[in-house]
């Protein structure tokens, strides 16, 4: 074999053994796995979440009754006793067999800023549960009922809260203007049904229902009455002559300028009570007719003819009220009687 043919053979087994290794070394080489993340979950349908429906709160229910309460009475409002005194209006209580009058009545609020919702009766149910008043930045819902002095159905127009004082609407409301001087006069308009009806719903009850105002403020911070509040209830519970069965809806203490204070100046009779307002222990004239000039009397008229209610209000309104109501259902007066014959006739006192 000649030379050449020699080494073209070692370079070809050379080439061989070459390619030979590296597939060897190739073979050897340990491949490293690289991490790749799972893949995402698939979507899973969530169905949006239902309407909010807006429910008022329930308001608390303190007692039940199986019969309405009486109509209210007429009266008329006593002065406001000092600055910074609301006016909480009167309304019928019932102790399980008997309504009791629990008298309208001037009260400090417990704070500055608040104002009084009052309580009503409402049938629900086959049953009338008084749902009970409290205090709040607003006026709520008190069953549509015109309980007089502001308080026409709704809201309250009697006053209102200018900074840390009370500012009093002298149309609507009994102030003496020359011991509180915060006030205002803005004749109110209540285009409403004038009656006396004291419930709301049921036969012969009022068909109102809460405004979209009402119902939001339902839903803020509330303070329940106050102790003397309680108190003015307590002594009404107690007193026989303020049941309706005794005074046939027609209280001789209809209101007073100060709660519990059931006798002295400032305690009001209502428009056909057949006794007089007591007086306070130990006062001049005490368990005696009053005279002329006798708080919540005209003068020498019988009880309760100075309480008149003024027109349209079922509980009246104080003297020079801008207060309109509509309809107007104020009596035609009647002529004067003439004096038998033979007699002069002589006018009455306090007419």
């Amino acid at each position: 074999m000649s030379q050449t043919s020699k080494r073209s053979l070692l370079m070809r087994g050379g080439a061989i053994a070459v390619v030979s290794a590296a597939s060897l070394l190739g073979a050897c080489v340990v491949e490293q796995p690289v991490y790749r993340p799972p893949p995402p979950p698939p979507p899973v349908y969530r169905a949006p979440p239902p309407p909010v429906v807006y429910e008022a709160p329930a308001v608390e229910v303190e007692v039940q009754a199986s019969q309405p309460p009486p109509p209210l009475p007429d009266y008329e409002q006593p002065p406001c006793p000092e600055d910074g005194y609301l006016w909480t209006p009167g309304y019928w209580h019932w102790t399980g067999s008997d309504y009791y009058w629990v008298p309208g009545t001037w009260v400090q609020p417990p704070r500055v800023g608040v104002l009084w919702t009052p309580g009503y009766w409402g049938f629900v149910g086959g049953v009338y549960g008084w749902h009970v008043g409290y205090w709040g930045p607003h006026v709520g819902f008190y069953g549509g009922v015109n309980y007089g002095f502001g308080y026409g159905g709704v809201g309250f127009a009697g006053g209102r809260w200018a900074g840390n004082s009370f500012a009093y609407n002298t149309a609507v409301v009994n102030v003496n203007t020359t011991v509180i001087h915060n006030t205002y006069n803005t004749t109110v308009v209540n285009n409403v049904t004038v009656n006396k009806v004291s419930f709301n719903g049921g036969a012969g009850g009022i068909q109102a229902a809460p405004t979209p105002q009402e119902r939001a403020a339902a839903q803020e911070t509330h303070l329940p009455p106050t102790a003397l509040q309680t108190q003015h209830v307590q002594e009404a519970v107690r007193n026989p002559a303020l049941s309706a069965r005794a005074n046939g809806g027609h209280p001789a203490i209809a209101a007073t300028a100060r709660p519990a204070a059931f006798s002295g100046p400032g305690v009001v009779s209502a428009r056909g009570a057949t006794t007089p307002p007591p007086r306070a222990a130990g006062a001049p004239g005490a368990g005696q007719s009053p005279g002329p000039g006798h708080p919540g009397m005209g003068a020498g008229q019988p009880p309760g003819a100075g309480h008149a209610p003024v027109a349209g209000q079922p509980n009246g309104h104080p003297p020079g009220s801008n207060v309109v109501q509509r309809p107007n259902n104020t009596p035609k007066p009647q002529p004067p009687r003439k004096a038998p014959q033979g007699q002069k006739h002589e006018p009455e006192k306090g007419r």
